[in-house]
């Protein structure tokens, strides 16, 4: 699969997640400039994590304008694969290609720790490989993660077999103890109707890697290569 990973002003973790596409995954990477019209035929497109636009107004408003999001938004109306992490969930919920907002944290400070992840949804790319019965231990960084939306887009969400991950304990227990930022429902991660379109804060490009004595992250990439 040949992915491409987008550098908006003020993305942080680019590099990083070239690396574990690149590096540790074996695969084809293009690095996509946020003013590029071409996305180079890349199969699947990943917005990352960091502070795009110095996160100005609200995080992601202002990268929506950036000219690549337009070739983005026709790549995912087509059925290309797009996935934001943090920032770059931040990004689709503000382009109108996933439901929701993402608010400030409810203790109004920015968090930066591991999380434990409760795959919720078996019938996408990126969580069909995953086992149903166990957490993955993800780390999340950001000020901006509660995922916000009306009870009828919660409500549809549900029914459509779109919310990705909760956040939960290491046990798989799914309440507010284990909410680090006040999400709805505890939700981490959610995707589209078509489930094409991926959004996730918590960052699997920080625990793919040997190195840093956490690989729960390579499963939601591995997941997504077997099943795209």
């Amino acid at each position: 699969m040949k992915f491409g990973v987008v550098t908006f002003p003020g993305s942080n973790c680019d590099e990083d997640m070239v690396y574990v596409l690149q590096d540790k995954m074996g695969q084809s990477v293009e690095k996509l400039w946020h003013k590029d019209h071409d996305l180079k035929g890349v199969d699947c497109v990943v917005l990352p994590g960091g502070f795009s636009y110095g996160d100005y107004l609200r995080s992601g408003a202002i990268a929506k304008f950036s000219p690549i999001m337009q070739e983005v938004v026709a790549h995912a109306n087509k059925g290309g694969y797009v996935i934001g992490i943090c920032n770059g969930f931040q990004i689709l919920t503000e382009s109108g290609l996933l439901d929701g907002a993402l608010l400030h944290n409810n203790n109004q400070r920015f968090i930066c720790k591991n999380t434990h992840l409760k795959p919720f949804s078996k019938n996408t790319a990126m969580t069909r490989g995953l086992e149903m019965d166990r957490t993955y231990q993800i780390p999340i960084a950001h000020g901006e993660g509660r995922f916000y939306a009306s009870e009828e887009v919660i409500s549809e969400l549900k029914s459509n077999d779109q919310i990705l991950f909760q956040y939960a304990s290491p046990k798989g227990e799914v309440n507010d103890t284990y909410n680090p930022n006040g999400s709805l429902e505890n939700i981490a991660g959610i995707c589209n109707k078509q489930k094409n379109v991926f959004g996730m804060m918590p960052h699997p490009e920080r625990a793919a890697d040997r190195e840093l004595s956490n690989e729960d992250g390579r499963d939601f990439f591995e997941s997504l290569l077997k099943f795209a």
